[in-house]
């Protein structure tokens, strides 16, 4: 895996720069408008995460490791890819996509180009609770402290699941059921406990 590049830029565009590697020119995407402006020539020393799949390698590139370990975050949410990603990291800092979390508020991810209201209502329920510990400070002084995580993260999945098309009632009911039951704390583990526990209901009321 290449975790990091450091080299010559020898061209860059909106979106990627190409940077020379031992006489090899690596193309790497990188967030628009986040990574400094990149002249040819500049030296550039970037973060890297290179995903694969059957036709294609790509490489993305991030100025921080807050970047980077928010981009990690993001594509592992249902229905976000790495091109979703890399634009809401275009769009928003590290910080930035963190308060939205914090604030459970969807609407800045619903101005990222391929990311509608559900997939922005996932990223807030599923990044919930796992953004504090990138050294974002603000961030972490601005949630106080005081409050209960684990209820925070059962009040974000029901809200998500609300935002998914579930009642209110019944997805209050599923998330508590999920948590008696030793689901895991963590917001995605429950989510996906509360969604089959809802899944289940409805399929026995068909038959």
């Amino acid at each position: 895996m290449i975790a990091s590049i450091r080299g010559p830029v020898l061209a860059a565009g909106a979106g990627w720069v190409v940077v020379g590697v031992g006489g090899v020119g690596m193309r790497v995407e990188v967030p628009s408008g986040r990574v400094s402006q990149a002249v040819p020539g500049d030296e550039i020393d970037l973060r890297t995460s290179l995903v694969v799949r059957e036709d294609s390698l790509t490489l993305f590139g991030f100025a921080s490791q807050d970047e980077l370990d928010v981009f990690g975050h993001l594509i592992a949410v249902s229905g976000v890819g790495p091109r979703s990603a890399l634009g809401v990291l275009s769009a928003l800092a590290p910080a930035e996509v963190a308060r939205a979390v914090l604030a459970e508020d969807e609407k800045p991810f619903r101005k990222v180009s391929g990311i509608g209201p559900k997939t922005a209502k996932l990223i807030v329920v599923s990044l919930a609770g796992k953004l504090v510990d990138l050294g974002l400070d603000d961030v972490s002084d601005a949630a106080g402290g005081d409050g209960d995580p684990a209820a925070a993260v059962a009040e974000a999945v029901r809200d998500g699941l609300v935002g998914l098309g579930w009642g209110e009632a019944d997805a209050r009911q599923a998330v508590q059921d999920a948590r008696d039951a030793g689901a895991s704390e963590e917001s995605a583990g429950l989510l996906r406990a509360a969604l089959a526990l809802l899944q289940a209901s409805r399929g026995g009321a068909r038959r």
